[in-house]
């Protein structure tokens, strides 16, 4: 089997030098889809592109993570399509454990160990279960951060798994997938209307899984991962209509209507927490900006 990693990047130039370097003594391609970085990301893409088996595709535009991963697919040339941030620098060999992992198991997508920078599995990241009504109300609703541990929340990050086994799983992150051509093919791919990220590789997973797809996580593939460099960028605003629109485009595809609505009602609640959290929290971010902030989102999220 042949990998080809499909790497995008959005004002990535003070990571994407590491992520291409520990790729270098792998066996196998590089795509590299640029979404119109303001920085220095493609001159630090372009002299190691130079000397290996890599190509470059500037955007002119910044099209959204699920585009630009699609662009690099109709690029890729291999039979497994590694989807891979910027952020992730890959340890000696693991793309071939991650390629072993395929072949032993019969899988149609597989994910890496994302490691910490303590060198730890980022429990409760690397992999989850496929979201609930449940699951994502508690998350809207701040119940997860004021108690991680709930019952609910432990089953939908998989806070209890051994992350030193390899076993099946439903939802890998989408810092580190890959995934068959043939089970690319048949899905056609990320859907691009989650703009710009997030709530893309949950709906992957979930449409695989439907498909009878299985999924395996694969601990021996070591991946040091840094984290949401890219979506750190955004505004506090852009964040939450991002965050939530996905995760409501999410659910109208794959919830019923009446839990959609449970959902917005959620989101809803969870956001005037968040925003008298902002106002009397240390920052006291002003009011009339985070009312301003919350009106936007809200009006958003009910699409008013």
């Amino acid at each position: 089997m042949r990998c080809t990693a499909i790497i995008v990047t959005h004002n990535s130039g003070a990571s994407i030098r590491a992520c291409l370097e520990a790729l270098a003594g792998e066996d196998c391609d590089i795509v590299v889809i640029d979404n119109a970085s303001a920085d220095d990301t493609v001159r630090q893409v372009e002299p190691f592109i130079a000397s290996h088996p890599a190509r470059l595709i500037a955007n002119d535009d910044n099209v959204g993570f699920a585009a630009a991963v699609n662009q690099g697919a109709r690029a890729a040339q291999g039979d497994i399509l590694l989807v891979l941030n910027p952020d992730a620098v890959a340890e000696p060999g693991a793309i071939a454990a991650l390629l072993r992992c395929i072949g032993m198991t019969g899988a149609d997508a597989s994910g890496g160990a994302l490691l910490e920078a303590d060198g730890q599995p980022a429990r409760g990241f690397a992999f989850r279960r496929i979201p609930t009504l449940a699951a994502l109300a508690f998350e809207a609703l701040l119940i997860n951060q004021l108690w991680p541990r709930n019952p609910v929340n432990r089953h939908y990050r998989c806070l209890d798994a051994d992350y030193s086994q390899p076993h099946e799983v439903e939802q890998p992150a989408g810092a580190c997938l890959a995934v068959t051509r043939t089970m690319w093919d048949k899905l056609g791919g990320f859907d691009e209307q989650f703009f710009p990220v997030w709530f893309e590789d949950v709906d992957f997973c979930k449409r695989l899984r439907d498909q009878g797809g299985r999924i395996f996580y694969c601990p021996e593939a070591r991946f040091h991962h840094g984290g949401a460099h890219s979506v750190g960028q955004l505004s506090f605003r852009a964040r939450q209509i991002f965050w939530y629109g996905n995760m409501l485009l999410y659910a109208e595809k794959h919830f019923r209507p009446a839990q959609v609505i449970i959902l917005r009602l959620a989101i809803t609640g969870g956001m005037l927490l968040r925003s008298l959290a902002a106002v009397l929290g240390a920052r006291q971010r002003p009011l009339g900006e985070t009312l301003a902030a919350y009106w936007n989102i809200t009006a958003t999220i009910w699409k008013l």
